[in-house]
């Protein structure tokens, strides 16, 4: 979701996917930078609001990090999901079992409270 940039300005994985012609054609040290306190982040990206599948985007960002080993040696992921749902991807990290703890925090608003209670 957007609440990283914040953090860290950079491009995400869609993005870069898309003008390299394919996932497969990023470096992992191009889309995961290191921000505060060594805090590691990576912006996964998406179709612009209304014309796709936003949480095909997370799926193709969450393998790619798989594959590249983006995962070793790290306490805790966290993921910042957007407050609607479209066509589930958002739900993968929990559905595929990469999980051991979960904790959804979110704000009163009803998509919000609506897209927690389907993650």
């Amino acid at each position: 979701g957007d609440g990283r940039r914040w953090e860290i300005s950079q491009k995400n994985v869609m993005h870069l996917a898309a003008e390299r012609g394919a996932v497969e054609d990023l470096e992992l040290e191009e889309v995961m930078l290191t921000g505060f306190r060594g805090v590691k982040c990576v912006e996964s990206g998406g179709p612009e609001p209304g014309v796709g599948c936003a949480g095909r985007g997370i799926i193709t960002a969450i393998n790619f990090l798989e594959e590249n080993g983006a995962y070793q040696d790290l306490d805790f992921v966290s993921y910042d999901v957007l407050g609607d749902v479209v066509c589930g991807g958002f739900a993968m990290p929990i559905r595929e079992g990469k999980a051991q703890e979960i904790y959804i925090v979110t704000s009163g608003e009803m998509m919000r409270m609506y897209a927690s209670a389907l993650g």
